[in-house]
């Protein structure tokens, strides 16, 4: 497993590494985005989404959709927020399946799939930094990711 751990001075900084992971991903891939609320989880799903479709492209929260999607050159991006479901088995109704199969999936509050989250996912987790606007990012990705991050992030 490849680990890499940043510090994100400010929402730039978030900007950034949402655009690096969009020029990465590749169809079938999944990143699970994890953290508190308030984290920018979200902040960083709208910067993947709009790198990979368009800068004005609108991106509202899937709080109570559960999912949005979005066209892109690589196919179809899926934007979960799975805060609300209530048992694992319900993201089934969701094509949850099938967006892991074809598309790039965005899954914020992913802990809520259990054992439906693919091994292989890529983990972002971020949390609070030191400063007001700063927030530690820890990507942590199997085989999957590994060659990829090495190649974005060093090592």
């Amino acid at each position: 497993m490849k680990i890499v751990e940043l510090s994100l001075a400010d929402e730039a900084a978030t900007l950034r590494l949402a655009r690096q992971l969009a020029e990465a991903a590749r169809p079938g891939d999944v990143l699970a985005l994890e953290g508190d609320l308030g984290s920018g989880k979200t902040t960083l799903a709208r910067a993947f989404i709009r790198a990979l479709t368009t800068p004005e492209e609108e991106v509202p929260s899937p709080t109570f959709t559960l999912v949005q999607t979005y066209d892109c050159d690589i196919g179809m991006i899926w934007h979960f927020d799975l805060y609300r479901l209530n048992r694992p088995d319900d993201a089934l109704e969701l094509d949850i399946e099938e967006a892991f199969a074809e598309g790039v999936s965005l899954i914020e509050w992913p802990e809520r799939l259990g054992a439906w989250l693919p091994a292989e996912a890529l983990r972002v987790s971020l949390a609070a930094g030191a400063g007001a606007m700063e927030r530690r990012a820890r990507l942590a990705g199997g085989e999957r990711w590994s060659k990829r991050l090495s190649e974005m992030f060093g090592g």
